[in-house]
């Protein structure tokens, strides 16, 4: 979990911290011989300590967790479990899942970016570049063109290819893409239990009980199907091999 905050905090950096030097007297500012400016370790910890504010939003637009715990909402949805798992219970499960899938991105953001980074041989912003580079392609590949192609045409850029599109548009790019995968995995799960809500309100119409509830049949079938398919297993299964784990 330290890897995951410091990872997607060091990426936030580039704004703040540009080729600092470890050592340097606080609040100091000095002008390399390039023209570039180098700020003290203490304002890099400022800056690291502010951007980890931005953690929920990152974690959301960057990793796997909006599809995740979208499905997990519908499914639950589907089942007619309002409560049932809590709220609390989807996002840690989904919290702990994402950790699971994106383990390999963040081992090698470790290796390339925060490892030499902390071994002084990579200044703050050449270790961003290393550290976005494993997240901009997680993105991509989970990323449809057309997705990016909406959002190269409302920024009004023009890009020949991938490698040129900014992060800025592929963050939104990925995040409408996942939503749109998240609710087609929803719908597919959802057609096994409305069939069983169709064929018990059938028949409790054919028996004549009309003013029996036709939920109050069908959800104990519905939870029983999904416990004797091993459900949860599939569904997580499911989840993690469509991000290719």
């Amino acid at each position: 979990m330290r890897k995951i905050l410091f990872s997607i905090g060091l990426m936030l950096l580039a704004g703040s911290a540009l080729g600092a030097d470890v050592g340097i007297p606080a609040l100091s500012l000095v002008t390399n011989k390039d023209g570039s400016q180098s700020y003290t370790v203490t304002i890099q910890i400022l800056a690291l300590m502010t951007a980890l504010t931005f953690l929920p939003a990152m974690l959301m637009m960057m990793t796997s967790f909006t599809r995740i715990i979208i499905v997990f909402s519908i499914l639950r949805q589907a089942l007619g479990l309002q409560q049932t798992p809590s709220n609390q219970v989807l996002l840690g499960l989904t919290l702990f899942l994402t950790i699971f899938i994106m383990t390999p991105i963040l081992e090698k953001v470790n290796t390339e970016a925060i490892q030499p980074y902390m071994a002084e041989e990579l200044a703050p912003l050449e270790a961003v570049k290393k550290a976005s580079g494993p997240f901009r392609e997680f993105m991509l590949m989970q990323t449809r063109e057309d997705d990016i192609g909406l959002f190269v045409r409302i920024s009004g850029g023009q890009y020949n290819t991938l490698e040129e599109v900014p992060f800025w548009i592929i963050m939104p790019a990925f995040v409408t893409s996942e939503i749109k995968t998240a609710f087609q995995i929803g719908f597919i799960l959802f057609l096994p239990f409305l069939i069983i809500d169709m064929v018990v309100a059938s028949v409790l119409m054919a028996m004549g009980m009309m003013m029996l509830s036709p939920i109050i049949i069908s959800l104990p079938f519905k939870i029983m199907f999904f416990v004797l398919i091993d459900g949860w297993a599939l569904v997580i299964g499911t989840l993690a091999a469509s991000f290719g784990v």
